[in-house]
């Protein structure tokens, strides 16, 4: 009787860091109506640091060698700096749903690096792919109308396209990372360094909390918070935790294959709990986008599979 309950859980872990995930985008607008955005990263980043700091000495830790310390540098430049500091700023300009289907491009990026900086092979069905998700997140951005919790959707649309370009390069790095580091040892990289960067960022781009910071807080609503909260401590662990766990277990091609289903989640999850509606040509749009990733990611075209979990979309989106 026990058996399919253990074959279950695999899955199960990676429905909810789907889940997860998918969610991420829609409660980072909630964080945003308390908070500027920069705010809201530096305190998910402490949030997951606090969270993280009690298992410190119980995670693996590789010896260093000549040469690491650049990797490191720059996995933590791309990931959390220049990918958070890019889509907080894209979060408070577009829509949830439009930025979850962005990041539906993370695993044909993933493959462009590869081809660029590793030389891994690209085969014609990912350019193909590459060029027909790109065309969709320009119709997207063009189709997508100023409203009072997107203001400029197609600034928001490409400061997220930037950011998914810095979460495919550190996918690429932590692919080197990986073979030494025991992957949440890296995390607790990510998250202290991000907590440290983006301090003094909060700070310079919302001075409320040095000039007033009892007024500052007593202006937040609790679905802020809340929202802090689901991201720090649930979408930054939990769904890394179930998504290494279900990786161990899975084949690696069909656990990277179900992160093509965060972009539905986001839309649906931007539509129910924020009132969301994209209009017909933004749902062309994202038929573009999808069949371009679909495109990519079948045989012939390079598969993105091989980047270690810590990479996957947004485990700090």
């Amino acid at each position: 009787m026990d058996t399919p309950r253990l074959s279950l859980a695999p899955y199960l872990c990676l429905a909810g860091a789907v889940l997860l995930w998918g969610t991420s985008f829609t409660a980072m607008k909630y964080a945003l109506m308390g908070f500027a955005p920069m705010v809201v990263v530096f305190l998910r980043m402490a949030l997951a640091s606090l969270l993280l700091l009690p298992a410190w000495g119980h995670v693996p830790k590789a010896g260093r060698r000549p040469g690491d310390l650049k990797w490191l540098a720059l996995m933590c430049l791309l990931q959390p700096c220049l990918y958070f500091l890019l889509e907080g700023f894209a979060m408070s300009l577009t829509t949830s749903a439009q930025a979850g289907m962005i990041s539906s491009l993370v695993p044909l990026l993933v493959a462009a690096g590869a081809y660029a900086f590793l030389g891994e092979p690209l085969g014609p069905r990912m350019v193909l792919g590459v060029c027909l998700s790109l065309g969709g997140v320009v119709w997207l951005s063009l189709c997508g109308a100023a409203e009072q919790a997107a203001p400029n959707p197609p600034l928001g649309n490409l400061l997220e396209l930037f950011a998914m370009c810095c979460a495919s390069g550190y996918m690429v790095v932590i692919k080197h990372l990986s073979r030494r580091y025991d992957s949440w040892h890296l995390t607790e990289l990510q998250v202290f360094a991000g907590a440290v960067f983006f301090l003094p960022t909060a700070l310079a781009t919302d001075t409320r909390w040095l000039a007033d910071p009892a007024g500052a807080l007593a202006v937040v609503p609790l679905e802020a918070w809340l929202g802090v909260a689901y991201l720090g401590g649930v979408v930054t662990l939990g769904a890394f935790g179930m998504y290494h766990r279900a990786v161990v277990s899975l084949p690696s091609a069909q656990a990277a294959a179900s992160i093509n289903l965060v972009p539905l989640v986001a839309v649906l999850a931007g539509w129910a709990m924020l009132g969301e509606r994209l209009a017909l040509g933004q749902v062309l749009a994202c038929g573009l986008i999808l069949c371009g990733v679909l495109l990519g990611q079948t045989r012939g075209g390079r598969r993105a599979q091989d980047a270690s979990p810590t990479g996957a979309p947004t485990a700090d989106a």
